[in-house]
């Protein structure tokens, strides 16, 4: 099998793995258990991985809160704030190309009385900065927008939305799932107050993530929504999982080491893709921007040819038809519904996510599996017509 769905989940990288086995059998202490030295190695540890993760996205150690991943942690910031800032004020606003997690959790919010406002997006899949001006409100608290989107890979402009909010007085959420450690995150440079990632999607292990907690100009407050022991500043009750959060830390370190080399190359690796389909197959088209999006998604249409069909035609060839967490239902991606798809041109779209242990070998046979696949379904289709 190659695995070309690396937006889903990534594999563990063997350094991290390495890096996380003594703390499930040597080192298995409680981080906070201050009373001998299982629990002060546990402790250590997890600072440590504190560290690595503020290093990756230049923040503070103490800005980092540890969570079950990006989703735990994009409920945390948006029920969090709504519930600390209900006072200054009661509307939200977010994209809706944004991932489930955001815009489900925004439509709870909704149901208790928050109000939201959606903002569309243009055939790329980009915001437009003087609409995102034109909707906050003085009673506007928070903006939540993802920098680089799972499905279609288009990049935001998340330094010039800082900015704004900046200028505007409203805090601003980012959902970096999808660049941390793939592109150069700055939290300060970008005017970002809260940042969600999660470590299934940069090398790490499945259930561990983090948010990033702005501490000073301005410093963030969040109500919590796990309470219990008062791990993570009160922000998150619950046992921390060292051995997981040991993984983000150095799948965190791994990446910062080798950040512009992988994106370069994972770049080269798309673009090869995109040349080598366009030149076998008539009828692809490119969903997201062509140049703003991240360096290893290709989402493309294929004329004539059902997205699911051809994903299960591709047995030797990992890929989805769409978002991991929505993959189940039969109904066509919101995410290219509203760049303009129809559902039908919606359901012909095929995503590969390549990732830091594919080749060029991969994406050669890939080239010719799905060449020849398309070929078969199109003349299936003629012949049942």
């Amino acid at each position: 099998m190659i695995y070309l769905d690396n937006h889903a989940t990534t594999p563990v990288d063997p350094q991290v793995v390495a890096t996380m086995l003594p703390f499930f059998t040597e080192h298995f202490g409680n981080a906070a258990s201050r009373n001998h030295a299982f629990g002060w190695a546990a402790e250590q540890a997890v600072e440590t991985a504190r560290q690595q993760v503020g290093a990756l996205i230049g923040a503070s150690p103490k800005e980092i809160v540890f969570t079950s991943g990006a989703t735990e942690s994009i409920n945390l910031a948006l029920k969090g704030v709504a519930d600390m800032y209900g006072d200054k004020g009661r509307h939200m606003i977010t994209v809706n190309t944004e991932h489930k997690a955001t815009l489900d959790t925004a439509m709870v919010l909704a149901g208790n009385g928050m109000e939201v406002t959606v903002l569309g997006v243009d055939r790329f899949g980009s915001i437009d900065l003087d609409e995102l001006a034109a909707a906050i409100r003085p009673d506007t608290v928070l903006v939540s927008i993802m920098h680089g989107n799972n499905e279609i890979g288009t990049v935001h402009d998340v330094t010039a939305i800082g900015a704004l909010c900046k200028a505007k007085g409203v805090l601003f959420h980012v959902d970096a799932a999808q660049t941390a450690g793939k592109l150069p995150v700055d939290v300060n440079a970008m005017g970002i107050d809260l940042l969600s990632i999660s470590a299934h999607k940069l090398y790490g292990p499945k259930g561990v993530g983090a948010l990033f907690v702005r501490r000073k100009a301005p410093r963030v407050r969040l109500s919590s929504q796990m309470h219990g022991g008062g791990q993570e500043r009160g922000m998150r009750a619950g046992t921390l999982n060292v051995p997981a959060i040991v993984g983000l830390g150095a799948a965190c370190a791994i990446s910062q080491a080798h950040l512009q080399s992988e994106s370069a190359r994972l770049t080269a690796l798309r673009d090869r893709l995109f040349a080598g389909l366009n030149e076998r197959i008539v009828g692809v088209t490119l969903n997201g921007h062509p140049t703003a999006r991240l360096p290893g998604n290709l989402n493309i249409s294929l004329e004539a040819v059902e997205g699911e069909s051809l994903m299960l035609s591709l047995k030797a060839i990992a890929v989805s038809s769409g978002s991991a967490c929505t993959s189940a239902t039969l109904e066509p991606s919101h995410v290219l519904t509203a760049i303009g798809l129809s559902p039908e041109a919606a359901h012909t779209s095929i995503r590969f996510g390549i990732g830091r242990f594919n080749t060029e070998a991969d994406i050669d046979t890939a080239i010719q599996v799905v060449s020849e696949q398309v070929g078969r379904l199109r003349q299936c289709a003629v012949a049942l017509a």
